[in-house]
């Protein structure tokens, strides 16, 4: 009889060393599936949404298995058009998965997605926004699976490029707070 399984765990981040080292190893893998070269991160960017409580972690065991960054501020520069009017949008980014679970094929990415706008929703907001990289085709399934549509031109930076994605969500009852810059 082997170790019972530990359950997979939600917990918000601690460790930006941690997180840090999840996102540039999740964008290694990435990269090397699509031959695209990874994005540069920024270590101070990942203090800063560690420290401000906004990057949640998906803990398999002890090993941090997936992670996404949810916050009330745009991670990325907002120009005029690029998504649609929203009173109380959140925005969604560097959903990272370790390599282990994507090559295992692992549903951990699905979870984070999930988890995200679940909290959106209990946080009231009208929209989830995020950025992805239209080259990464089953990131991009993911999230229209999910009722992610594309907003805006296809915008290339360097080597990389990206789409604006957003979700509309329906607004019930304020079930929480959500900090809002």
């Amino acid at each position: 009889m082997g170790q019972p399984e530990v359950p997979p765990r939600w917990e918000v981040a601690t460790d930006p060393a941690e997180v840090h080292n999840l996102l540039i190893a999740s964008d290694a893998e990435q990269g090397s599936r699509y031959a695209i070269a990874p994005p540069q991160r920024n270590l101070s960017s990942t203090m800063r949404r560690v420290e401000a409580g906004e990057v949640h972690l998906l803990r398999i065991g002890a090993e941090p298995a997936a992670a996404f960054t949810l916050s009330a501020d745009p991670p990325f520069e907002l120009g005029a058009g690029l998504f649609p009017p929203a009173v109380a949008p959140l925005y969604l980014s560097r959903l990272c998965v370790s390599p282990k679970h994507l090559r295992a094929g692992s549903l951990v990415g699905v979870r984070c997605l999930r988890e995200a706008i679940r909290m959106a929703e209990n946080a009231d907001a009208d929209a989830l926004r995020s950025q992805a990289n239209p080259d990464f085709t089953d990131v991009l399934d993911m999230l229209t699976l999910h009722g992610f549509r594309p907003w805006g031109p296809i915008a290339t930076h360097g080597p990389l490029r990206s789409v604006n994605m957003q979700k509309d969500l329906a607004v019930t009852t304020t079930r929480a707070t959500f900090r809002r810059a």
